[in-house]
């Protein structure tokens, strides 16, 4: 555990022709940085999403939350929800952010990994395709890696599906996904658990699920 875990940084990442607004924590002695991909109407405000980085932060590990739509954006899909199943839009954004953590000082030199939520989770997948020689872990919550289609046999990075017990239809879009990844992977569901994993101490075994994941396949060097 890091002696200190420091401030949160509001940080602008420009990708294709938008600007970002994220949040970075990089704690003392970080073993590696992990990226949010927020799905389905969530955004780095995601009491949930908040929750998970901070029990990563308290592992050593950073995160950067981002809003993978621009507010502009977050309006209009509240009306049509289609920028949400965007996948390659979403995809083509995390791209643009792991980009920007491979250029930041306080990140350059860290391996990174990917938490993918709902939707999110199948842009974590096709953005870690195509960053293999970057994105060394991937862990989707509740996620749709389903939706990432024809990249999910390119993924290399160790990945971590995480589902509710009670989130039937969403367990067979993962069971089969987790079919279709040729990486090192591992299929975890969660008992009595939602898709949001409301349900008391459900949320608490997400987090240390991914950080333990995390831990692992991002503990060493870049």
């Amino acid at each position: 555990m890091p002696e200190t875990v420091s401030a949160e940084r509001s940080i602008r990442i420009a990708t294709g022709r938008v600007m970002l607004d994220g949040d970075l924590v990089v704690p003392e002695g970080a073993r590696g940085v992990v990226l949010f991909a927020h799905g389905s109407g969530s955004g780095r405000h995601s009491p949930r999403n908040r929750y998970v980085a901070g029990v990563l932060n308290e592992r050593a590990l950073g995160t950067l939350l981002i809003d993978l739509l621009t507010a502009r954006e977050e309006r209009e899909d509240a009306f049509t929800g289609h920028l949400r199943f965007d996948i390659p839009l979403l995809a083509d954004r995390l791209v643009g952010a792991t980009d920007w953590l491979r250029s930041e000082t306080s990140t350059a030199d860290l391996k990174i990994g990917y938490f993918g939520a709902s939707t999110g989770g199948g842009a974590a997948l096709v953005a870690g395709a195509e960053r293999p020689e970057a994105v060394k872990a991937v862990v989707s919550r509740g996620g749709r890696p389903d939706l990432a289609g024809e990249a999910l046999p390119c993924v290399q990075a160790p990945t971590l599906l995480i589902v509710g017990g009670n989130d039937g239809p969403v367990i067979q879009m993962n069971q089969t996904a987790f079919a279709q990844i040729r990486a090192t992977k591992k299929l975890e569901i969660v008992p009595g658990a939602s898709h949001l994993f409301e349900e008391p101490g459900t949320l608490e075994q997400v987090a240390r699920l991914a950080a333990d994941w995390f831990e692992k396949y991002l503990g060493g060097a870049a």
